[in-house]
C-alpha cells in the first residue's frame, strides 16, 4: 500500500507596508467618530476665528490712530485665535487617541495583531496614516480660517495678505498643531489604553498643565516653552517675549526653538506609540 507524503501548505506572504497603510486608512475612515470630530472641529475653529474678525471689523471705526497702526497684528491674531487653537488641539488629540484606544476597547487589537504579528510595522503604518490625514486637515482648517478672516477684515481695509510679515508662519504653525497633537493623543492612548482616562490625560497634558506653569522662573520657563501649545503661541504671537526668560534660546522661546519643540513632540510621540505596543502585552 502506497502512502502519499503530505506537503505543508506554503505560509501566506507577510503583509507589505503599503497593505498596512491601506488597512489603517480603511479603519480610520470607517469610524463615524472621525467624521464627527473632524467636521465639528473644523466648523468650530473657522467659525470662532471668523467671529473674532467680525468683532474687530465692527469696532474698527472706533479705533484711535495708534490702534489702527497695529491693525495688522489684530488681523494675524484673528487668523487663528487662542480659543480656536484649543478646539483644534482637542479635536486632533481625540482622533489620534481613538485610533489606538478604539482597538483596545473593542478587542479588535487581538485580531489585528494575529493578522499582523509585526507590531512595529503595524503601529508605524498607523502613525503614518494619522499624520498624513491630520496634516491635510490642519492645512485645510488653517488656510480656510486665514482666508475667511481676512475676507471679513477687507471690508475695513484691515486685512493682510499671506505674504505679509508673519502671516505664513501663523498658517503653517496652526496647520502643524493638528498632526502634532494627534500624535500626542496616540502616544497617550498607547500608554493608557482606556478611553476616558486617555481623554483626561490629553486634556491635562496638552491644555491644563501649560496653563498652570509660569515663565517667571528659569526652570518653569524651560518646561513651559517645551509644551506644544506654548510653542504655537510663540510662533503665532507677534508681541510674545516680554519676559526676559522667553528670550533665552535654549528654553525654546525663539522661533527656531519653537519649531524644534513641535517637531520633537511629533517624533517622540511616534516612537512611544511604536515602542509601547511592541513591548507590552495586549
Amino acid at each position: 500500500m502506497t502512502t502519499l507524503a503530505l506537503t505543508p501548505a506554503p505560509a501566506p506572504p507577510a503583509a507589505r507596508f503599503t497593505d498596512l497603510l491601506a488597512a489603517e486608512w480603511i479603519k480610520l475612515r470607517s469610524l463615524r467618530s472621525t467624521y464627527w470630530a473632524l467636521g465639528a472641529g473644523a466648523l468650530a475653529v473657522i467659525g470662532f476665528n471668523a467671529n473674532a474678525a467680525r468683532v474687530h471689523t465692527h469696532d474698527y471705526p472706533r479705533y484711535n490712530p495708534q490702534m489702527r497702526s497695529i491693525a495688522w497684528e489684530l488681523a494675524l491674531r484673528d487668523a487663528f485665535t487662542n480659543g480656536s487653537a484649543l478646539i483644534l488641539i482637542l479635536a486632533a488629540a481625540s482622533i489620534g487617541a481613538i485610533t489606538v484606544v478604539g482597538e483596545y476597547s473593542t478587542g479588535l487589537i487581538r485580531t489585528t495583531l494575529a493578522a499582523v504579528p509585526d507590531r512595529r510595522a503595524l503601529m508605524a503604518a498607523k502613525v503614518v496614516v494619522v499624520t498624513a490625514v491630520m496634516t491635510l486637515y490642519g492645512a485645510f482648517v488653517a488656510t480656510a480660517s486665514f482666508a475667511s478672516t481676512q475676507a471679513i477684515l477687507t471690508t475695513r481695509h484691515a486685512a493682510v495678505s499671506i505674504t505679509h510679515f508673519g502671516a505664513l508662519r501663523v498658517v503653517v504653525a496652526s496647520a502643524l498643531l493638528a498632526p502634532v497633537c494627534a500624535l500626542a493623543g496616540m502616544a497617550l492612548g498607547a500608554l493608557i489604553r482606556h478611553s476616558a482616562s486617555t481623554m483626561v490625560a490629553v486634556t491635562a497634558v496638552l491644555l491644563l498643565v501649560p496653563g498652570f506653569i509660569t515663565d517667571r522662573y528659569r526652570w518653569t520657563a524651560a518646561v513651559r516653552h517645551a509644551m506644544p501649545v506654548n510653542a504655537w503661541t510663540r510662533l503665532t504671537g507677534i508681541a510674545y517675549g516680554q519676559d526676559p526668560f522667553t528670550r533665552v534660546p535654549r528654553y525654546g522661546a525663539t522661533v527656531t526653538g519653537s519649531w524644534v519643540v513641535l517637531g520633537a513632540w511629533a517624533v517622540v510621540s511616534a516612537v512611544i506609540v511604536v515602542v509601547a505596543v511592541d513591548r507590552r502585552d495586549v
